[in-house]
């Protein structure tokens, strides 16, 4: 646990850098509210250190987490805008913290974060003028998906990501439905973002499968596959994006750069021909399907997924594991929808040992006899996804009720509960019959 009392780890930064930026937080379940802020965050400076909260301070300034220390770390790590993470950061950000990492501005959302006693966590950087200020991402917290899980709604999902994108599909007036479109555009444009958060990074495009043909639209230009580099395609739901997703996907990226470093791609003469031609990169070129939301309740029932599709998409798009995203990825990759993808035919498809949406069914078929089929090996998160997670809310449903009630959320969470055992039951009986 960290206090203000305890020193920060490491040789101090010889100096100030005016670009080198600090965003602090509890980052449970990290999700595109947390991603929102550090890409603005990233936009202003050159570097952005992340500061990540021990589980006891929150416990004693806000309640329980959800994740634990090691998995919220695992996962501001693989966000592509961070820098460092800096594990154990106070809760109440102090001056000497940042400056020990030669951070010059601390950044936050336009939201008012307090400590137990109620005081303002930014205090002391504000009062020495080393504080920013960007938007907070609107209609989504870490309480706001607690309250999904603890009263087990239905209204996020999503019927037709394309049509609520193009302003004809969702609430309100046709002028407020395409004025809400064009916002979730220009969040999908800025998740697309590179490391720098200011240039285009991951390719964005459509699965759209109508009676008329099956097809893949093109929605963001990215930066695309470079010469020499393997495609290579994961999907899923990706729901509740968290340790289990990203130490998948960082593996998967691990599996290839081995493959790499037995080519020569990490030989001086090849990185020195690879700068020549502009910059060096990685050896891979990961996409992600990501499934629609009717598609996961489908399989995983209940009121999965706890995120909808432009959610999960978003988390998706800020890991620095990932190239290009599919929206709308089909549940069983076919070898016409591998064959039709715009990055040609994947070198690999793989899948790991994480089984959210367990089924009878092989829907690996079509890679395993293209020859493209791998497999990740076993890993120490890999029981972690919606799922489990849902389970940790539930087995200590009381205290984060309280915690829901302390931010002001009224509703009836044990009807709900009994709501999700039955659901649940009734899913585990279509399981069974099949």
């Amino acid at each position: 646990m960290s206090t203000a009392d305890e020193r920060p780890p490491g040789e101090p930064a010889p100096e100030l850098l005016e670009g080198r930026l600090w965003v602090d937080g509890c980052f449970d379940f990290f999700h595109h509210g947390h991603a929102g802020a550090v890409v603005q965050a990233r936009q202003l400076g050159d570097e952005l250190y992340c500061g990540v909260h021990s589980d006891e301070a929150i416990l004693e300034n806000k309640g329980p987490t959800v994740m634990n220390l090691k998995e919220r770390v695992l996962a501001t790590d693989a966000c592509r805008w961070v820098t460092k993470t800096i594990p154990n950061a106070p809760y109440v950000t102090q001056l000497d913290w940042i400056s020990h990492f030669g951070c010059k501005y601390v950044v936050h959302g336009d939201d008012i974060t307090s400590d137990s006693s109620g005081e303002d966590c930014y205090r002391f950087v504000k009062a020495a003028n080393r504080f920013k200020v960007v938007k907070r991402t609107p209609s989504i917290s870490t309480t706001d998906l607690v309250g999904r899980m603890l009263l087990c709604t239905k209204g996020h999902f999503i019927k037709s990501f394309e049509k609520i994108l193009a302003g004809e599909e969702g609430p309100g007036t046709e002028e407020e439905r395409k004025a809400n479109g064009k916002d979730m555009l220009e969040r999908i444009r800025l998740y697309a973002t590179d490391e720098t958060a200011k240039k285009p990074g991951v390719d964005v495009w459509f699965w759209t499968d109508k009676p008329e043909g099956a097809s893949c639209k093109e929605l963001l230009k990215g930066k695309g596959p470079q010469l020499g580099q393997r495609v290579v395609y994961v999907d899923g739901g990706f729901d509740l994006f968290s340790s289990g997703h990203i130490e998948f996907l960082r593996m998967v990226t691990q599996a290839e750069e081995e493959l790499a470093r037995q080519d020569g791609w990490y030989t001086q003469q090849a990185i020195d021909e690879r700068k020549g031609k502009g910059a060096d990169y990685g050896p891979v070129f990961v996409v992600a399907g990501v499934h629609d939301d009717q598609v996961i309740n489908n399989e995983k029932g209940v009121n999965y997924p706890i995120m909808n599709i432009f959610e999960r998409g978003l988390c998706v798009l800020q890991c620095r594991y990932i190239n290009a995203v599919v929206f709308g990825a089909p549940f069983i990759p076919t070898k016409t929808y591998l064959t039709s993808l715009p990055w040609g035919t994947p070198d690999a498809v793989y899948h790991g040992p994480t089984s959210f949406m367990p089924t009878t069914d092989d829907v690996y078929t079509a890679p395993k006899e293209m020859g493209i089929y791998r497999e990740i090996g076993h890993h120490e998160h890999e029981d972690v996804n919606a799922s489990t997670i849902v389970q940790r809310i539930m087995k200590s449903k009381d205290q984060y009720e309280a915690r829901q009630k302390a931010k002001g959320m009224k509703a009836d969470v044990e009807a709900a509960h009994k709501k999700r055992e039955a659901l649940e039951e009734e899913q585990r009986q279509k399981q069974a019959q099949k």
